[in-house]
């Protein structure tokens, strides 16, 4: 079975039995944001913390 599809049938059995469909489509996106947010980094597409900060103060100005 595809690992896509054994992660998505973990993710499911540990919600709580009253989960709605908008909880599940929830935590299928964040887990999918993660997961590409760990490959970026693993790839070094990452952008440093301090050029971050700069990033974020001139933007404000």
């Amino acid at each position: 079975m595809d690992v896509i599809k054994v992660e998505a049938k973990r993710l499911i059995d540990r919600l709580p039995d009253n989960s709605t469909w908008d909880d599940i489509m929830y935590e299928f996106y964040v887990r999918q944001k993660i997961e590409k947010s760990l490959d970026a980094a693993k790839k070094g597409k990452t952008i440093p913390h301090e050029e971050v900060k700069k990033r974020l103060l001139n933007n404000g100005n």
